[in-house]
């Protein structure tokens, strides 16, 4: 059995193909296809968040509205660029959106990647510390977040409140209960897949990572999701770690499908630099019929390793369509693999 999620970036483009034209459509149907997806039996919906783009960006009140109109699904984000966050005041929203969701929340957070604009958090007015680039501003970031979502007092209450304080030191609220053990770190290399280990965080791994041996990709991430959880068992901490996957998957059932993405799964992995001094190694799509796609999967190491799958969606061909991916999954290719 596996988890299975669907991870969109929500783009909208004045575009005559798009279903999702403006911001206001991309969120709007993002709400819609969550609930829709919880109906088939899908058990996660999980969004990226990119900034100074026309993509889903700040992501506590979608999540919080998806929490609102759902009632099993796991929500989340994949993944938040912590380079951008006020650790403080992100853990009050990551525990307002837990809180309407009733402890659904599953937040991806990382140090950040390649940007539309150069140096973005800048103009967010974060200047990394002298002696620090920017990961370890967002590794540092992400550290502060953790301790605080321990829900530790550690603010010296006013002697002259305008309200009673509880005794003691006070916490950020809202407190949410369980929030600490359900934050994921995007790691696109082996090192902070073990950092992440370390700190106590789930793992996400997506559909690129840096290229560390020449090996295939779903070999590498499969190493690298190894290497985490030897790295979990060895910090002893008290819980199983949970690892995610992203793929691209398309069961080809229909002419549309075959339309729309008949030539992907004849591609391989790729390679290219994502960071001027960082070569990557990016994961192939897979694209084909059942029986076909069932035997392709069955080969990919890392989604064995892992516990949950992430399916990326073409979330500008609508809410509908994007059911019928989602559920051709469910329905031709899942079981066959023991995933349902």
């Amino acid at each position: 059995m596996k988890n299975i999620g669907f991870l969109s970036f929500g783009h909208w483009a004045d575009h005559p193909s798009y279903k999702a034209r403006t911001a206001s459509d991309t969120l709007l149907q993002s709400i819609d296809l969550a609930v829709a997806a919880e109906e088939i039996g899908l058990d996660g919906a999980y969004f990226r968040v990119h900034h100074f783009a026309r993509q889903l960006a700040s992501p506590f009140p979608l999540l919080s509205a998806i929490g609102a109109k759902t009632s099993k699904i796991e929500i989340g984000t994949g993944v938040i660029d912590m380079r951008y966050e006020n650790p403080l005041y992100m853990v009050e929203d990551a525990g307002a959106a837990d809180l309407i969701s009733e402890g659904r929340l599953q937040l991806g957070i990382s140090r950040g990647s390649p940007e539309q604009v150069v140096d973005g958090w800048r103009s967010f007015g974060y200047e990394p510390a002298e002696g620090e680039t920017d990961a370890d501003m967002g590794r540092k970031k992400a550290l502060e977040f953790l301790k605080r979502l321990d829900g530790e007092g550690f603010a010296e209450p006013n002697p002259f409140p305008m309200f009673p304080n509880p005794p003691g030191l006070l916490r950020l609220e809202p407190y949410s209960e369980g929030l600490r053990e359900r934050i994921w770190w995007g790691a696109a290399s082996n090192a902070t897949a073990v950092w992440a280990a370390e700190n106590g965080m789930n793992l996400q791994s997506s559909t690129l990572k840096y290229d560390e041996n020449g090996k295939p990709f779903h070999i590498q991430q499969a190493e690298q999701i190894r290497l985490y959880k030897e790295a979990w068992k060895k910090a002893g901490h008290q819980r199983e770690p949970r690892v995610s996957v992203s793929r691209s998957i398309f069961a080809l059932v229909n002419d549309q499908d075959r339309y729309y993405f008949g030539d992907q799964g004849k591609g391989s992995d790729s390679f290219g630099n994502i960071e001027s001094d960082k070569r990557a190694i990016f994961g192939k799509s897979y694209a084909a019929e059942p029986d076909k796609l069932i035997a392709e999967l069955a080969q990919d190491e890392a989604i064995q390793e892992a516990d949950t799958l992430l399916l990326t969606i073409p979330n500008t061909l609508g809410v509908e369509y994007n059911i019928h991916v989602l559920s051709s999954i469910l329905k031709h290719v899942a079981p066959e693999l023991g995933w349902r």
